[in-house]
């Protein structure tokens, strides 16, 4: 049940609705069954397993955590939990590319193992309940957080619906006590959720899926292209990808909020980043904020001694487990140690540049931030090349021929060519369609470089709000795609 799909657009009201009506007691219970249903409604029957299995789980080494108190015991049975929920995750994502993995390398070795290739299952959401399974048992270790005893409430907080699929991931002692708190009707988080909600729909149907039509014809046949083609559409994967992901979580933030609860913010304009580091504190902010504090800077302070360069060989694992979270294949893994490499090149290479930009005067003029944008952004913009590549090969082959023929095709590029399909740069969309697509990108890029923009709009006088309003329900309604496209995160 996708939040762009007219289901949600029903489902979501009538939960409300039954939340509203029914006594404070019962709340908890719509909202885990409404959480379930919502599960259930993907269609995948061993899924509704995974998850109570994850939950009671997590739930049981919880409580058992709180009653022991040898600290050797407890590290037992930390490490315990933590297994059983990787065990878990591997079964349901990861079994394929490492049996396929096992059998190239029993080829390779000419062992005579026979290695019988095993089916993908369907793992949607399972990553994000893991992760936050993980952090609440730590957090219960380290005495941040105590356990949940009541089980209703514990499920509820890992399958609370909004954040179930894609996150954010959340944490307990930001989300429990916003589950348990009386519900009373606000005015101002009911607008603000259904404005946030309609500004994340606007981002998916009119943006993403849209450049979609542009990105999926050249990433789907990478061999028939070469240079500008590759080039661009790269670019616009790289919107399309911050429009579809930032566009479920504002709908899923959206929703949370009807209810009152606010779920934690995942974007802050990734793109205005000034540095790969500075890019990770905006993209995708808890999952960032999970890898720092649970692998990051454990390792970190294992490796302290070797300052710099312990730093850096610790972004690197972090970076790599990154990347083997997103996908279990080459390409994410590539793509997780590019970034771990641009951020340990940058602990390096830090104290030298501050160096160099003291003597030349420019360490804090708008040319110098203007242009750590820019290469922060096409440092990010050719990682997504193995992010969106149907495997490590076709990332390779878009590698090598980014650039082919770059100038030779500069020199005929004009208007005419471009709309004519010439270099299948408008594929499926008309002329009209691009110019407007741009523009409105440009539009969303202005206004989401603005702090607080959905809050703004509520501070506007009636005509201003319902200005916006309308503007955003009608490019929805008449330029939106809603053909069923499924979020890009979905698979992860």
């Amino acid at each position: 049940m996708p939040f762009n799909s007219l289901k949600y657009f029903l489902f979501l009201p009538v939960v409300y609705l039954l939340f509203y009506f029914v006594c404070e007691r019962a709340r908890w219970c719509v909202l885990l069954a409404a959480s379930l249903l919502f599960y259930a409604a993907l269609k995948v029957p061993y899924l509704l397993f995974v998850l109570p299995l994850v939950a009671i789980t997590t739930y049981g080494f919880g409580i058992w955590l709180d009653h022991v108190e040898s600290q050797k015991a407890k590290r037992t049975l930390l490490w315990s939990g933590i297994a059983a929920n990787v065990l878990i995750l591997i079964a349901m994502k990861y079994l394929p590319f490492l049996s396929e993995n096992m059998k190239l390398f029993s080829a390779l070795f000419s062992l005579d193992v026979h290695i019988q290739p095993v089916k993908a299952f369907v793992a949607i959401g399972v990553s994000y309940y893991v992760f936050q399974a993980i952090s609440y048992l730590l957090d219960i270790y380290l005495e941040i957080e105590k356990p949940e005893r009541h089980f209703g409430y514990f499920a509820l907080y890992m399958a609370f619906f909004p954040k179930l699929l894609q996150g954010p991931i959340e944490r307990v002692g930001d989300l429990m006590p916003q589950l348990k708190t009386p519900y009373e009707f606000n005015y101002d988080n009911m607008r603000f959720g259904m404005v946030l909600f309609t500004w994340g729909l606007f981002k998916k149907v009119v943006i993403a899926d849209h450049l979609a039509l542009l990105v999926d014809p050249i990433y789907s046949n990478v061999y028939g292209y070469k240079g500008l083609p590759l080039i661009l559409a790269t670019y616009y994967y790289a919107i399309q990808i911050y429009c579809d992901f930032s566009g479920y979580t504002d709908m899923a933030l959206g929703s949370a909020r009807i209810f009152n609860i606010n779920l934690a913010q995942n974007f802050n304009n990734p793109y205005l980043a000034t540095s790969i580091a500075d890019f990770w504190r905006r993209w995708h902010i808890s999952f960032s904020r999970w890898i720092l504090d649970y692998i990051f800077k454990p390792l970190q302070m294992s490796w302290r001694n070797w300052r710099n360069c312990g730093t850096a060989m610790a972004l690197v694992v972090t970076f790599l487990v990154s990347g083997i979270w997103h996908g279990a294949s080459w390409s994410f893994i590539v793509w997780g140690l590019l970034h771990g490499i641009y951020l340990a090149f940058s602990v390096l290479y830090k104290p030298i540049q501050k160096r160099i930009y003291q003597k030349l005067g420019i360490e804090k003029s708008k040319i110098t931030r203007f242009w750590q944008i820019i290469v922060t952004f096409n440092l990010v913009s050719f990682a997504w090349i193995f992010f969106r590549a149907n495997n490590f090969k076709d990332a390779l082959y878009v590698c090598n021929n980014f650039y082919y023929g770059l100038f030779d095709l500069l020199l005929d590029l004009s208007i005419k060519n471009i709309f004519s399909g010439r270099y299948n740069l408008t594929r499926s969309l008309g002329p009209i369609d691009f110019v407007l697509l741009l523009a409105v990108i440009t539009l969303l890029l202005s206004i989401e470089s603005k702090k607080d923009f959905i809050s703004s709009i509520s501070s506007k006088g009636k005509l201003g709000r319902w200005s916006v309003y309308l503007g955003l329900i009608f490019m929805i309604v008449f330029l939106g795609m809603f053909k069923g496209s499924q979020f890009i995160y979905f698979r992860f």
